[in-house]
């Protein structure tokens, strides 16, 4: 469902992503881990076309996310064909990004109404069923600011379940939680990774969670995949020296 071909990134002088290859499967649960500043979350932003590639091409499904034909070559796609793709593609925030202006169904409801076309009452019971998932269905009709961060978290969740996307992206998505609320973001996640087959790429701190929940972790550094492997192998029996070192290092932290 996702497949990065020799992708490359550079912000300046600096190299973010060097010939990156990695594939995630139709349904799979797979988590990104790695220190600060190695390049994760820009492959978040490169499947949002959030950043554009320097080097190589990204697919989504069967088609070409960064590229599309002319002639007998490939040219960078524009933005009406990446819009188009992006409808296939819902990512969560650290930051929540809610409407403040809005209240939490019109949050949900807003993007299948404008992007899909969707009659109102059509958004609305979509909106409604994926509150309900989320354990918000007494919200419904409050404003994000009557919200803890964590109820915050689990709106922009189903803001992102609103849209039937085929990928889900998840960006350190209880980083700007206190400790007591992510259980509660953290246990919706495990529900809809257990029970949709929407394929999901995570980006997180949280070990045990990407303990608990993937079907496979990768591990980043300096702009690549060194290590990759089942959460059992690589948590427990790492092959990577440095793998090694980053567990150490963030297991003692806690």
């Amino acid at each position: 469902m996702i497949r990065f071909e020799g992708v490359g990134k550079r912000f300046g002088d600096h190299v973010v992503l060097r010939e990156l290859d990695f594939t995630v499967a139709p349904g799979e649960f797979v988590t990104l881990i790695g220190p600060s500043g190695s390049g994760k979350t820009t492959i978040l932003r490169l499947l949002m076309t959030l950043e554009r590639v320097d080097e190589g091409r990204i697919y989504v499904g069967d088609e070409c996310l960064t590229h599309v034909p002319k002639g007998e070559r490939l040219v960078p796609a524009g933005e009406k064909h990446q819009r188009r793709m992006r409808k296939r593609i819902g990512m969560v925030f650290q930051q929540f990004n809610l409407f403040p202006n809005m209240t939490v169904l019109q949050n949900v409801t807003e993007a299948p109404l404008r992007a899909l076309g969707l009659s109102k009452g059509e958004a609305e019971a979509r909106g409604v069923d994926l509150l309900e998932l989320v354990g918000l269905t007494d919200k419904t009709n409050a404003r994000p600011s009557q919200l803890s961060g964590g109820q915050q978290q689990r709106v922009a969740i189903a803001r992102a379940l609103a849209m039937r996307p085929d990928v889900l992206l998840l960006d350190e998505v209880t980083s700007a939680l206190d400790p007591e609320l992510v259980a509660g973001v953290l246990k919706v996640l495990k529900q809809i990774a257990s029970t949709t087959d929407i394929t999901i790429l995570c980006v997180t701190h949280e070990m045990q969670f990407a303990r608990d929940v993937s079907d496979r972790v990768m591990m980043f550094d300096q702009g690549q995949v060194i290590e990759q492997a089942p959460p059992e192998k690589l948590f427990t029996d790492p092959d990577h020296e440095r793998t090694r070192e980053f567990l150490h290092a963030v297991l003692d932290r806690r």
